[in-house]
């Protein structure tokens, strides 16, 4: 290390501790966010550090993320994106690729997915014309069950993608379990669940292809950020095409002719001996991360284990504390899961003597940030509307779920002053109320 860049993180480490806010919580004046990313000295050093040796393109902290993330999911490759986003639309369009000869998906092929969840796990079904096949979810889980997706599976269903709702796991192993008897694809969205296990097993292990996002919001963030992940060695080669502008070839951006056969190749109608750093082999997009944003997450997910523990405590104080309070139904996990928990969902009885929208005008008055459970019923938004799908069986729950539920704060960022500041905010509008 050079001398001026030593003298550069030193200072860097001198600032981190001068913005360090020390100040107490203050109840009904500290904001209590919902969601956020817990970032330390290594973080900010890491950052720095990245863009003083101005490495802005994908490089080798990005290399040794995908390395270490692929072991700490116990995959064999991991592929990081621009966006978990990203990571959801690389993954879908996967399947489509001639290279998967008779099982790629054509146009007019079903998925199944939830009704209750986010849009970027149905958007990419939509952008492949693909049909989503919408199923309803549990209350209080909020993840649909294996049940559900068996009677949704018709002639023309492919695939399922689905995610682990606030980080509780659905019932994987059984829904991967029908998707192999049934020849099926899943993508199994773990965006929200990073760290969570499911007959002891992670979540992110059973899908064909599992997603992640490193928003803010996430369990690890880079800023913005995503990865497919897989330990089919072909579906990962089509992965990284698709991330890479759609190239056959797979040297890394600045490398040549690792292959040793560069002009070689004759694919296509193209003449022989085309430069392969210039044959497309998919209509593929460039949603490759940075290594500023790689190196980020390199230090992110030295935090990880307690990142996850921290979600789980959390979690717990909530459920302990609100346990006894009425017209609210609590969360619980899916049996045989231990979820690393990404919120604290809460649906309001229909018949209890406040709304929803009451309960959640006054915990925002106390400066106690809540979200709805993201879309809640994505069949009755306006962007989808009008676009092909079809609903099997009813979207009850999921209606349910548009109207009555939303969820609190676990992050690693919350302390426990300030999570007994929601439970008794909670029991104060509810006891007035009853």
């Amino acid at each position: 290390m050079s001398v001026h860049k030593g003298l550069v993180l030193d200072e860097t480490k001198l600032f981190h501790a001068d913005l360090q806010n020390h100040e107490p919580f203050v109840p009904g004046t500290t904001e209590i966010w919902p969601a956020g990313a817990v970032l330390d000295e290594a973080d900010r050093l890491a950052l720095v550090e990245a863009a003083l040796e101005m490495r802005i393109a994908a490089g080798p902290s990005s290399r040794k993320f995908e390395s270490r993330f692929a072991r700490t999911l116990k995959r064999r490759k991991a592929h990081l994106t621009n966006s978990g986003s990203s990571a959801n639309l690389l993954a879908m369009t996967a399947f489509t690729s001639h290279l998967l000869e008779d099982r790629r998906l054509r146009p007019g092929d079903e998925v199944i997915t939830v009704a209750a969840g986010f849009p970027t796990t149905v958007n990419p079904i939509l952008q492949n014309g693909l049909i989503p096949v919408f199923v309803d979810v549990e209350l209080g889980t909020y993840n649909t069950t294996a049940d559900r997706v068996a009677r949704a599976i018709g002639p023309r269903t492919r695939a399922i993608m689905i995610a682990h709702a606030l980080g509780n796991p659905f019932e994987v192993a059984e829904i991967a379990q029908l998707a192999e008897e049934h020849d099926l694809f899943l993508v199994e969205d773990n965006c929200d669940a990073v760290g969570s296990t499911y007959d002891g097993r992670l979540t992110g292990t059973f899908g064909d292809l599992t997603t992640v996002s490193f928003y803010p919001a996430h369990h690890l963030t880079m800023g913005e950020g995503g990865c497919v992940l897989t330990s089919n060695l072909a579906l990962a080669r089509i992965v990284e095409s698709l991330r890479d502008w759609g190239r056959d070839c797979w040297c890394e951006p600045g490398e040549s002719n690792k292959c040793l056969k560069r002009f070689d190749y004759q694919m296509g109608t193209l003449p022989a001996g085309y430069d392969h750093k210039y044959i497309f082999s998919h209509v593929g997009y460039n949603m490759k991360a940075t290594d500023i944003q790689a190196a980020l997450g390199l230090t992110q997910l030295d935090k990880l284990d307690d990142f996850c523990a921290a979600r789980r405590r959390n979690w717990r104080r909530l459920r302990d504390g609100l346990a006894d309070v009425p017209h609210l139904l609590l969360p619980v996990a899916t049996p045989r899961s231990d979820p690393s928990w990404f919120g604290f969902a809460l649906t309001v009885d229909p018949e209890a003597p406040f709304s929803r929208a009451e309960l959640v005008a006054f915990l925002e008055g106390r400066k106690i940030g809540t979200r709805r459970l993201f879309a809640g019923n994505l069949t009755r938004h306006p962007a989808y509307i009008n676009q092909p799908h079809r609903v099997a069986g009813d979207l009850t729950n999921s209606d349910i779920i548009t109207e009555q539920t939303f969820w609190v704060g676990v992050y690693p960022g919350l302390c426990d002053e300030q999570l007994d500041y929601v439970i008794s905010s909670v029991k104060d509008f509810v006891g007035a109320r009853t």
